[in-house]
Parts: structure tokens; sequence; C-alpha cells
């Protein structure tokens, strides 16, 4: 940790000095830290803006295609790339990377971290058949105040 940590020891070996920033940030050290901050950037007018014309924010490319969405509800939410979202409701949510929300599927106050990799219609079905869980949330699922890890 910065504060508790590095800083007080760099000051004995170093040539430490501040600088006032007075500009967003949050402490992220909990997970309930983590979650809230996430959050507040689905909220109208969220307190950091990805998209101020003065001050662009870019992520790395990661050459996905574009997000699919097949009659989705979505509201105050920030959703990534190559997402397949069918037949789901979104609300005050982040959905992450390469995400798959299937039919009747609702998230609230959620954080979707992702994927990895995609998973093929039939990688899907074989799963399912072995009684195993496919990578995204399933047909009817509600979630809401939480995070849901990559993966």
């Amino acid at each position: 940790d910065f504060g508790s940590e590095i800083l007080p020891r760099a000051l004995h070996d170093h040539n430490v000095q501040a600088y006032v920033f007075t500009d967003y940030w949050e402490d992220i050290g909990t997970i309930r830290s983590f979650f809230d901050a996430n959050m507040a950037l689905c909220e109208q007018p969220p307190k950091f803006e990805f998209y101020d014309p003065k001050t662009p924010f870019f992520t790395s490319p990661r050459y996905l295609p574009p997000t699919k969405s097949d009659k989705c509800r979505i509201k105050e939410a920030i959703i990534s790339h190559g997402c397949f979202l069918r037949e789901c409701k979104i609300e005050h949510s982040i959905i992450g990377v390469r995400s798959r929300l299937n039919s009747g599927s609702e998230l609230k106050n959620a954080m979707m971290m992702g994927a990895d990799s995609y998973e093929t219609e039939d990688e899907i079905s074989r799963l399912m058949s072995e009684g195993k869980v496919p990578i995204g949330v399933g047909e009817n699922t509600k979630i809401s105040n939480c995070i849901i890890d990559m993966n």
C-alpha cells in the first residue's frame, strides 16, 4: 500500500516530493470501495468522465468485434467490446469484454468482469449436456449488487 508501506520507506532512501492533486481520485483498497468506484462510473453525471474532449481517455486495442445485443433493455450501463447480449435487462452495471448474457437474465448494480476467451455454441451445448456451466450468465438468472469475476 502506498500510504502505509511504499511512501514511508521511500522517504529514507529517496528524494520524495509531493504534488497537490485536485482531480478525481478514489482509494480502491477494499472490495467494497472497488465496487463502489466502478458503479459510480454509471452515475449521471459520473464523478470521472471518460468522454471529456479536453482530456480524452483511450483504452488499449483489443481487436474484438463490437458488442451484439438482441432485444435488450439497457439503462445506465457501460458495455465493453465483444459481448453477446440476448433478451436481457441491464441496469446501472458494467459489462466486461466477451461477456455473455442469455435470455431473461437481469443485472442490476453489478460489475461483470468478462471473459478471456469465447466459447462456441457447440462448446456451450456440450458443457451443458455434461452438467457443467458455460461462461456467462444463464437464462432467467437475476443478479444484483455484486462483482462477477472473470470467466
